[in-house]
Parts: structure tokens; sequence; C-alpha cells
């Protein structure tokens, strides 16, 4: 097992994560909210993820953007994220595209951030192959 530390500090009524000079304001009005983040995370790792699996698989691509939308749960006290949509912008030649598409069903079974979720929040993904 291994452990990581990561520091949110408190200043003028915001919460902080400070890293190598960055500062991200974790106050929806001010910065990204925690909620954002989670949605953010889950984007972000499945890309990687999207990204290390074509480059195994030798397949040339340019992951242009992962776009990530979430909803909550209106019916419950926390209003936890119930849904995150992924949708992956990738530049590819039309003779891989099948491919890709197959490569997408590993992502989520294999992303950690994925997996660290709660399982009722319901995943979906979708390519958008852009010119």
């Amino acid at each position: 097992m291994s452990s990581e530390k990561l520091i949110v500090t408190a200043e003028n009524d915001q919460l902080l994560l400070v890293r190598e000079g960055v500062r991200w304001v974790l106050k929806k009005e001010t910065g990204y909210c925690p909620m954002q983040m989670v949605a953010a995370a889950a984007a972000a790792c499945c890309g990687y993820v999207l990204s290390a699996i074509l480059k195994r698989s030798m397949i040339p691509f340019v992951l242009d953007r992962v776009e990530a939308v979430y909803d909550r749960d209106e019916e419950k006290p926390a209003r936890p994220i119930s849904a995150i949509a992924l949708t992956f912008y990738v530049k590819v030649e039309a003779s891989d595209q099948d491919r890709v598409t197959q490569a997408l069903k590993s992502v989520a079974p294999t992303c950690p951030v994925i997996q660290s979720l709660d399982p009722a929040i319901e995943l979906t993904e979708a390519i958008v192959f852009v010119a």
C-alpha cells in the first residue's frame, strides 16, 4: 500500500490546495468546488488511462480534450454525485476509430479514480472523433 499526503490550508475563509506555487481555491464562488474537482479528477484520470492504452496499442492519436458533466442527487441530504458523463475528443485516422472505441471499454475498469468512486455513481463514456 502506498500513501500520499496533500495539505488543504485555510486562509481568509477559503480552503486552498497549494502545490509548488500553484494555489487552487476550493470554493465554488472563487475557484473550484470539491465536487468539480471529483469530476475533473475522473476526466483527467480516464484521459491518461485512454492515452496509455492507445500508446501501448501503437495507435497514433491526439487527445484533444475530455469533457465531464456531472449530476447531483437532489433527493439526498448531502447531494452526492449521482452520474458522470465523460466525452473524449480524439484525433485519429478513420481506420483506427473502431480500435479506439474498443479501447474505451478498458478505461473505467483500470482507472484508479473511477474505481475509488461510489459504485452507485453512473458513469457514461463517449468518443467524438475530431478532424
